[in-house]
This record gives C-alpha cells, structure tokens and sequence, in this order.
C-alpha cells in the first residue's frame, strides 16, 4: 500500500532521536483507533479556549484529538492545529485565516466555504475533505486532498508547489489525484510539481499559474483557462483537453497523447 506523504511525516515526527526507520513507525498507525475518531474537547471547550486566547487570536489546539466535533462557523484566525486530529470534524464556514495545520489529520472533514487565507497546510492529510467554496487564497499547501471536493475553491496566489527542501522525506507537495477542482480558481498560484492526476479541472481558472512539471496525467482540463500560465513540462498523457488550448500547452509533455476535444 502506497504510504502518502502526510503518514510518513507523522512517523518521522513520532521517531526516536536515535532513529527507528520510518517504515517501523509506520506499522503502529492505526487509523481506526480512537486516536484517530474520538474527540478529547467538547465544542464548548473550544470556544472557551478561543475565547481564552489572547485577543482572541492564535489558540493552541496542537496535538489535539478533534475528530468529529461540530465546529463550523468558529473563528480560528491563527490558530495552531499543528498534528491535530479533525477526521470528519465539521469546520463549514470556519475562519482559520493565517491557521497552522501542518501534519494534521481532517480526511473526511467539512471545510466547505471556510476560510483559510494565508494558511500553512505541510504535509496535511485531507483526503476525501469537503472543501467547496473554500477560500486558500495565499495559502501554503503541500497537503494531500486525494479525492477530496474543492469545487469553486480559490487557491488566487496560493504556493502548492513541491519542498525541495524536504527531499529526505521524499517529495513533499500538493497531491490533488481524483479530486474535483472544477471551477477551482489557481489564478497565479504556483503549482510546479503537484500532483493533479486524474483531477477534476473542467472550467478552472489557471491564469498566470506554475504548472510547471506538474503531473496532470488523466486529468480533465476541458474549459480551464489556461492564459499565461507556465505548462513547461506539464505532464498531460491521457489528460482531456479542449483543441483550442493546445498552443496554450506547447511546453507540455505527452500532449501527443492527450484526448483533444
């Protein structure tokens, strides 16, 4: 089983200074567990500790086991949620502006029409997430959104590309394989390296974005905008794509193989 880059994250993170292989680690994760489904706090306990913050602002929720709680509508503006656990947490409508949810765990969770501009998203597992209408304008990502829903998500100046700095943790980068992004706004947001296979990109706006290497083998790009965008290398194999967009992906690799319609 192909482990993702949030799990290996988390085993490295748990792993001793004296440094058991990450594989090792990996065998003690159980995603069942109620490690990984209960939570530890109530939704009252959550506001309490919002409303303990100073200002208001930046809680500590680090660590925390959240799973499943009804916090939509809250406001998280720099919140720390650093290895938080949100599995199938309802977050609808939050307000997590300039939040940290590196290595988090949401997969399952509800962000649709959140906000989460400017927020750091390293390493996050957000698989089969509901983020529809979702605001990540500006944001970091190198989150793992497999076959997650950001429908009309906006990802405007977002960074999504791959950490080159991460090499030893293998290739850390945004991974949308299978998700649906149609009408997704990438305006000038920076995408080399990501992995969009098979992604649902029917209408997107990627004016002025880095697809540079991108993977987008599969993928549906019919009616995505592709004006100024950086295609140099994109991998396009297999991918779906309107005729009138092919002098748009000139740099493209496979397009010979792309279905043009």
């Amino acid at each position: 089983m192909r482990l993702t880059q949030g799990l290996l994250a988390l085993a490295l993170a748990a792993a001793p200074v004296c440094g058991a292989p990450a594989q090792e680690a990996m065998r003690g994760l159980d995603l069942t567990s109620p490690d990984m489904t209960q939570a530890e706090m109530t939704r009252a306990q959550v506001e309490a500790a919002l409303h303990a913050a100073p200002g208001g602002r930046g809680a500590d929720f680090a660590g925390k086991r959240l799973s499943g709680l009804d916090l939509s509508g809250l406001d998280f503006t720099n919140a720390n949620f650093r290895a938080a656990r949100l599995n199938h947490a309802n977050l609808s409508h939050a307000r997590l502006d300039g939040a940290t949810l590196d290595q988090a765990w949401a997969l399952g969770a509800d962000f649709a029409g959140a906000s989460l501009v400017k927020a750091s998203l390293f390493a996050s597992q957000m698989a089969g997430a509901n983020l529809d209408g979702a605001d990540l304008a500006g944001a970091r990502v190198t989150a793992d959104f497999t076959g997650a829903h950001l429908v009309g998500a906006r990802f405007e100046d977002a960074d999504c590309s791959a950490d080159e700095k991460n090499q030893s943790m293998g290739l850390m980068r945004a991974i949308f394989k299978s998700a649906d992004l149609s009408h997704a706004d990438f305006a000038r947001a920076n995408l080399a390296r990501a992995d969009l296979q098979f992604a649902k990109l029917a209408n997107a706006n990627l004016q002025g974005a880095s697809l540079r290497e991108a993977d987008a083998s599969g993928a549906d790009l019919r009616g995505a905008d592709l004006q100024g965008a950086d295609t140099s290398g994109l991998d396009v194999d297999s991918a779906r794509i309107d005729t009138a967009s092919v002098p748009l992906l000139a740099k493209a690799i496979n397009l010979d193989r792309a279905h043009r319609e």
